[in-house]
């Protein structure tokens, strides 16, 4: 992933301010000399520090991990597939153009009004898009550790979330992505420009996470078991790593959501079902709903995805879990 038509004219453009800096260097009239040396001498060093900039941008897209690959075949038997097919909505959002099953891709950048740093997609994840390319170990590899085929990091790839997605569960997101019918075209290849390269330096995008050994999942029924599905689902992205809630501080990514530490044990297991069945919070207010200029909305608090991924169960485990937290002071309440 290499912009090299941006960065020959960048290069270009140094080359032109540095002779003109020696031009006026060459001045015999003081003023316009220095002047000249100047304002030269600057418009050449802003497209040099650019440069360097996404020099180290592109250096990190295209740093490699040695991460091990999995020597692993999933069965794909109908319960697994029927497992997967509920996990596979926590993908939704970004590999789904409608937020629906089935994850054909999207275009990164214009559904979620990226900034023009180039080409960005969410892979098509059917039969039809790349998989039939990969290995089940290296589809397993990419969910919990972040790390493409190729050995470069996936970007914008919440495995920091799904590095908790024990053994049988990713197994059975693998059984689900094999068995979803042909959709869509495969997906084109991501290339960001000189702008995408710069803005690495300043939010990486990069996923890539250590290798994953064996994981389990804890006895269901078990405030355990709510935890495990309140971390592969990702609720800290948006509430913080304790669940404290995050400030609004107008940085792109995932809305900022509130302390549910001190929201939740508030709540009985009814209002909570409830909660996640309608929308509808204790005292009837409904979730905000978020809209992007692209014309991408969705509710701010992706209720309709959670209910998606988890049985009535699984839902009351999150409460119970949550339910049992000791309130975290934040300055979001």
């Amino acid at each position: 992933m290499f912009d090299f038509t941006g960065v020959i004219i960048l290069t270009g453009v140094i080359a032109v301010f540095s002779f003109l800096t020696i031009r006026a260097w060459k001045l015999k009239n003081a003023f316009l000399k220095w002047i000249g040396v100047f304002l030269a001498g600057l418009l050449t060093l802003i497209p040099v520090a650019l440069l360097v900039l996404a020099l180290i941008g592109f250096a990190k897209l295209n740093s490699q991990y040695d991460n091990p690959v999995a020597a692993i075949q999933v069965a794909g038997t109908p319960a697994q597939i029927a497992r997967g097919e509920k996990l596979a909505n926590i993908c939704v959002s970004c590999h789904a153009p409608g937020d629906q099953l089935p994850l054909s891709g999207t275009n990164f950048v214009a559904k979620f009004d990226f900034p023009p740093v180039g080409t960005l997609y969410a892979p098509n994840l059917t039969p039809s898009g790349n998989i039939a390319e990969w290995t089940d170990g290296e589809l397993i590899r990419a969910i919990r550790e972040g790390i493409h085929k190729d050995g470069r990091s996936l970007l914008i790839m919440p495995a920091g979330s799904y590095r908790n997605m024990s053994d049988d569960d990713v197994q059975a997101l693998v059984a689900y992505l094999r068995s979803q019918p042909d959709t869509g075209e495969p997906t084109p290849n991501n290339q960001f420009n000189l702008l995408g390269a710069i803005f690495m330096n300043l939010s990486d995008f990069r996923t890539a996470q250590q290798p994953v050994s064996s994981v389990s999942a804890p006895q269901a029924g078990t405030p355990e078991y709510g935890k495990y599905m309140v971390d592969i689902i990702g609720c800290s992205d948006c509430h913080g790593d304790q669940l404290q809630g995050i400030v609004d501080n107008g940085q792109p990514g995932p809305p900022p959501g509130p302390n549910l530490t001190q929201i939740v044990p508030q709540w009985s297991e009814a209002q909570f079902m409830t909660f996640f069945n309608t929308g509808t919070m204790p005292g009837g207010a409904q979730v905000p709903i978020l809209t992007l200029p692209s014309g991408f909305s969705e509710p701010r608090m992706p209720w309709p995805m959670v209910r998606a991924v988890t049985t009535d169960a699984e839902l009351k485990d999150m409460y119970t879990y949550l339910h049992s937290l000791s309130a975290v002071e934040s300055p979001v309440r």
